[in-house]
């Protein structure tokens, strides 16, 4: 198999990790998806966000010091400068233009649509609807850093 067709399996088998949730999860109930995000992080379990970052894996990277692939390496990304982390990294003018940090509020609306975000990115993801897995999510990238990882909603 050639590298596209790698890539192609990847993001196949990314899209489809996603997939297949249990209906009966009142963990991932519609209302509790609604909930604000400091209720979600609450009861966010990052062993789960682990999984829902393969999603992510197809394009990031997320050890120490690891390289960029069609985004950039996430470690540390929780509270990190939007558009700053990596210099090898080519960040798009719709990136950079929002300023600020990646607090998990900006992380929770980012996750859920990057495009709404960030006009213009050239982030190439849909986005993720459930709040409960941006949560997940959100928690599993807060422990991925050098930063003490008592709270992610610091």
């Amino acid at each position: 198999m050639n590298a596209r067709g790698t890539l192609l399996a990847i993001v196949s088998l990314a899209t489809l990790a996603g997939c297949g949730k249990p209906a009966d999860d009142p963990r991932r109930s519609e209302e509790r998806s609604r909930a604000p995000l400091a209720e979600r992080l609450a009861s966010a379990d990052a062993d789960k966000g682990l999984r829902l970052f393969r999603q992510c894996a197809a394009c990031h990277t997320i050890a120490k010091g690891g390289g960029d692939r069609n985004g950039p390496n996430l470690y540390g990304v929780i509270n990190r400068p939007v558009a700053q982390g990596s210099a090898r990294f080519n960040y798009t003018a719709a990136l950079e233009s929002i300023g600020g940090s990646w607090t998990p509020e900006r992380m929770d609306a980012w996750i859920e649509n990057p495009h709404r975000v960030a006009p213009g990115t050239s982030m190439i993801y849909a986005g993720m609807r459930n709040g409960v897995d941006r949560a997940d999510l959100i928690a599993y990238l807060a422990l991925q850093g050098d930063a003490p990882a008592a709270s992610p909603t610091r």
